[in-house]
């Protein structure tokens, strides 16, 4: 016993020595703060002998306010907060203050319980380079999004160089550990920063941008930055630095960036609609429906002035939202301006209100107006042309206060200017339609040649695509030895030019033939003609020469679809030999193809509007015809009616076509029968 307790005497002993002579001051508090024992380095820290310092609070040699600081620290370690660590500020005898770094760990009682009653307080002097550079890492992690961090890359723990952040603390809280830490990395940046992490253990440097969730759930954008620095052990040294606010706003940005550039191209692809509207309910319909998106607005109202009142078009009363309001302004008068339209066109000058109480108080009239529609903002300017009257107006409406901007109003006027040209164009095209369709009508026959033995039926549907009128052609001709000349033609170009050439055509084709049963020949001095005119115009036709007693066809072609004949049994294309459209080539000759029309059996001639266009081919265009005219083939006009009504092809060019069915023997004697009884 004696041995032992001599043994532990100079343990003991050996561990005194020690700590008077380590070379860091320490003291050795009790748990109210008072000095039980002081090294050397900590009584010359202060000037004070050991006698003089026993007995005094160790924390109340701090600085000011850091006297508090370090009891509140010392209070800690006395709870187990072990190796707690804080920068305070010392008086000393000299009245100079010195930095220092304390580190506070309480000594286990005697039965090895933790939260013993005795504490070791360390205090580390810090140099002034030492100083500057922790104030310098204080004012950079103070109220900042940031972190100065370092990893042991043996333990792999990390910790905060200069003490707990803000940001720490949302991002680790108490964790150490590395891998707890990497849990809260977003699933998608994961494998980038486990690989960039592997490559630091290999002795890189490390940076990296990547998202995680701090630890109230919040996605926040990281930008991490270390310097490998190699020891015992090894570590990464380095910073983190929050910059999920500058991630966001060049989010924002690049979504305003794309946004303009939607508003951009929306604008412009609108223009182009408005440049090329070829209605004045299409150019309408453009105001009140797809320029929406560009002002934020709910809804848009637009009407055109006519005959004095104001209309909208067709489609506006069919539109959700918008019953109330068109009901009400439709057929209002142009001139009434107690209203804000009325008063915007008389005076052309657009008008901007920012809540219900301004337009009610500008136009007291209005108040029943508006309790029928929905909107706190309304933006009203007018749709003007050339001239000093304005052709409509066009309102648009926000279900909230709106103020709107310089660039909206110039916006809004400049697609207002833009309408405008396009319903003068739209009226201006209206008028050569209406010209283009008298003429056209005009060299057509009025009525077609009709015979005992034959029923004929003649159509024609102007285009409804872009005002266009053409050249289409029909015509049934009268011929010696009793014989019918039949032809379908169309003449290139669109307008009064291309109607009134193919009124020139059909005279010259009725010249020729009256004088030639050939219909190659017919073809041949038409195209002569054509041709020496020294007139820019082609047409392409199909003329067939019928003998009414023998049933034989003879057939010239001028580049025209081909011939549909159809009975009872199905339909047959006929297609004869052709030769170049008229008026391509002085010399063309058009050769003669023959067959049978048997009694019984319809035919069709037509253009080829009916039967192609750039989404039908013309093979698929005839067969559909040719269905069609299997089975009405027993009337040509029922035919005629259904093929224009079917028209394969849609209504994107001119159609002309004739249908024509020889009556048998039997039929005409049952005709002629019933004519003789007056039934």
């Amino acid at each position: 016993m004696n041995g032992k307790r001599a043994a532990g005497d100079g343990s003991e002993g050996a561990l005194a020595e020690a700590f008077s002579h380590a070379p860091e001051p320490m003291a050795l508090a009790l748990a109210d703060g008072a000095i039980l024992h002081a090294n050397l380095a900590f009584t010359e820290l202060f000037g004070l002998d050991e006698a003089d310092l026993l007995g005094r609070t160790w924390y109340d040699l701090l600085d000011g306010d850091d006297a508090q600081r370090g009891a509140r620290a010392h209070d800690q370690a006395l709870s187990g907060h072990w190796g707690r660590r804080a920068r305070l500020c010392l008086s000393v005898a000299d009245k100079a203050a010195h930095m220092v770094e304390a580190e506070l760990r309480s000594l286990p009682r005697k039965d090895g319980s933790t939260g013993g009653a005795r504490v070791v307080a360390l205090l580390h002097v810090l140099s002034t380079e030492e100083t500057d550079l922790r104030v310098a890492g204080e004012l950079r992690t103070d109220n900042s999004d940031s972190v100065l961090w370092s990893l042991d890359l043996g333990t792999g723990r990390l910790r905060e160089l200069f003490g707990p952040t803000p940001l720490g603390a949302l991002l680790a809280g108490n964790d150490r550990e590395l891998e707890r830490i990497l849990e809260r990395v977003h699933p998608d940046d994961i494998a980038r920063v486990r690989d960039a992490m592997s490559a630091s253990f290999a002795g890189r440097d490390y940076e990296q941008r990547f998202r995680v969730f701090d630890r109230l759930g919040d996605e926040r954008s990281l930008h991490v930055r270390a310097r490998y620095v190699p020891g015992d052990p090894d570590r990464l040294v380095g910073i983190i630095d929050d910059v999920t606010e500058h991630v966001q706003l060049v989010r924002r940005l690049a979504d305003r960036r794309r946004t303009e550039a939607e508003h951009g191209r929306l604008v412009t692809e609108l223009s182009s609609k408005l440049v090329s509207a070829t209605t004045v309910d299409k150019v309408m319909d453009l105001l009140s429906e797809e320029f929406l998106p560009i002002f934020g607005g709910v809804q848009a109202i637009a009407l055109y002035v006519e005959n004095g009142v104001l209309r909208s078009s067709p489609n506006a009363h069919g539109r959700s939202g918008s019953v109330n309001n068109i009901n009400s302004i439709d057929g209002r008068r142009a001139d009434d301006t107690d209203f804000p339209m009325g008063a915007v066109i008389q005076d052309r000058q657009p008008r901007f209100f920012e809540s219900r109480a301004e337009i009610i108080s500008r136009f007291p009239a209005a108040v029943e107006l508006m309790r029928q529609v929905r909107g706190q903002a309304w933006a009203t300017v007018p749709i003007f042309g050339d001239g000093k009257v304005a052709l409509g107006v066009w309102q648009m409406v926000w279900d909230r206060p709106h103020h709107a901007s310089r660039d909206e109003r110039a916006l809004m006027l400049t697609f207002a200017g833009l309408a405008g040209q396009a319903l003068q164009r739209i009226k201006a095209q209206q008028a050569e339609l209406e010209l283009a369709d008298a003429v056209q009508r005009r060299m057509l026959p009025r009525q077609v040649a009709s015979f005992p033995d034959m029923d004929i039926a003649t159509k024609y549907l102007p285009s409804r695509a872009d005002w266009r009128i053409c050249g289409d052609f029909y015509d049934v001709i009268e011929l010696p030895e009793n014989k019918v000349g039949l032809l379908v033609g169309d003449v290139q170009g669109h307008g009064v030019e291309a109607a009134a050439a193919m009124g020139q055509i059909r005279v010259a084709f009725r010249a020729y033939a009256s004088n030639q049963s050939d219909p190659g020949v017919v073809l041949g001095e038409t195209n002569r003609l054509l041709t020496e005119t020294g007139e820019i115009v082609f047409a392409t036709c199909g003329y067939l020469v019928v003998d009414r007693e023998s049933g034989v066809m003879q057939a010239a072609w001028a580049g025209q679809p081909p011939a549909v004949l159809a009975s009872k049994g199905g339909y047959e294309i006929w297609e004869p030999e052709t030769g170049p459209p008229l008026g391509v080539l002085s010399t063309a000759e058009y050769p003669v193809t023959t067959r049978m029309l048997s009694p019984g059996t319809s035919l069709l001639l037509c253009s080829d509007g009916l039967v192609e266009s750039s989404e039908m081919p013309m093979g698929e265009g005839l067969a559909r015809v040719g269905e069609a005219l299997a089975e009405h083939y027993e009337s040509p006009e029922d035919a005629a009616h259904v093929l224009v009504e079917m028209a394969p092809a849609g209504r994107g060019d001119d159609i002309a076509l004739l249908v024509t069915r020889m009556v048998s023997s039997a039929e005409l004697a049952r005709h002629r029968a019933a004519v003789a009884s007056g039934t």
